[in-house]
């Protein structure tokens, strides 16, 4: 069967190297545990550590995960990492004691709910600086704080940016500036204190070093390099942590030697692509052996996947089946053997939340 298996000693790993590296720079961060989506057996390993009582909190973005994340750690800070929608504010309040925002009818809405509820909630107010997704625009800053300070029974307690996550917008050192900038403003003129400047995630870890990170931002929202050890910066080892987290394995369900081009006319594969199928292949052989592994594009997109054989290569995928080509001779390979990729962070997220994917924790 097809199986991820995760190391939860390696992520526990990362996450003292990473606490060790940001706590020498002045720096807090939150854990982003989105890519698990819940899955308690690792959560639990995880949150259980000793190493998390030194995280500013525990983040997702699924209310859910939030809940699976205060099940097993009461205690633990968590804050909700996307703006809430409206309808989901009774939950937010419940399971989040800090999410992020940029809507002021939804920070008017939590204020109410933590009235009725008598739950004290803090806030982060995101800033778009460029990437285009969430965030109140910079002129309307001032006036945005303004209402929100208002707000009776919430605590708005910083200001923060997303980067680099939906159009790769780089967190460079003027944007970072900038947003630093605005809380000093802002703390001006409101005479508020704003302790969090949540500025950075995965792709602004290699700007520490190179002295790119403005000592007001004090705050990073971190899931990729904990859990996978790498920046989407450079797509890189980050520094000294590991790589190996997880694993991702198809088991092979048929193993045939067959011509190396489809045979009749060709138009779109069921999960709706046209295969891309050179005719001019200038390989010396015209049959090869092909392995069929037992999942497909319902689990995870192949191109999340890079096979850790190099010598076999990618031939197609259905909804439930994915081929690879073996080349013309294989003795490396029989039904019931296992072939092995590292899965990058789409994958992690898309595998662990499929149901036909068996999980193995080592």
């Amino acid at each position: 069967m097809a199986t991820l298996t995760i190391h939860p000693d390696r992520i526990i790993g990362n996450i003292k190297k990473l606490s060790d590296y940001l706590d020498k720079n002045n720096i807090t961060w939150t854990l982003v545990t989105k890519m698990l989506n819940g899955y308690k057996p690792v959560l639990e390993r995880i949150l259980c550590d000793p190493e998390i009582k030194r995280l500013h909190s525990v983040g997702d973005a699924r209310i859910s995960n939030l809940k699976a994340i205060k099940e097993i750690k009461p205690d633990i800070v968590t804050i909700y990492i996307k703006p809430p929608a409206p309808n989901i504010v009774k939950s937010i309040v419940k399971y989040a004691d800090i999410s992020i925002n940029s809507n002021i009818a939804t920070l008017e809405a939590i204020n109410k709910e933590c009235e009725a509820t008598g739950k004290k909630h803090r806030a982060v107010i995101m800033i778009e600086m460029g990437e285009l997704r969430e965030g109140i625009l910079r002129e309307n800053v001032l006036r945005f704080y303004e209402r929100s300070f208002n707000l009776e029974h919430m605590e708005i307690i910083g200001i923060g940016t997303n980067l680099g996550c939906m159009y790769g917008i780089e967190p460079t050192y003027d944007k970072l500036v900038q947003l630093a900038l605005y809380k000093q403003l802002i703390e001006v003129k409101f005479g508020k204190a704003l302790p969090i400047i949540s500025g950075g995630s995965s792709i602004t870890l290699p700007l520490i070093k190179m002295k790119k990170i403005p000592k007001e931002i004090n705050h990073f929202r971190i899931g990729e390099s904990a859990f996978l050890g790498v920046s989407p910066f450079d797509n890189k080892k980050f520094r000294n942590l590991s790589t190996n987290c997880f694993d991702f394995s198809g088991e092979i369900v048929e193993m045939e030697k067959k011509a190396k081009l489809p045979d009749g006319t060709i138009g779109d594969g069921n999960i709706g692509t046209t295969p891309d199928i050179d005719e001019n292949d200038d390989a010396s052989y015209e049959h090869s052996y092909r392995a069929i592994l037992d999942f497909g594009a319902i689990d995870v997109d192949v191109n999340n996947l890079w096979n850790k054989d190099r010598s076999i290569s990618f031939a197609g995928t259905t909804s439930d089946m994915t081929v690879y080509d073996l080349g013309e001779k294989s003795n490396k390979y029989k039904v019931g053997n296992k072939i092995h990729f590292f899965p990058n962070y789409m994958a992690v997220a898309r595998l662990t939340n499929s149901k036909y994917i068996s999980k193995e924790i080592k």
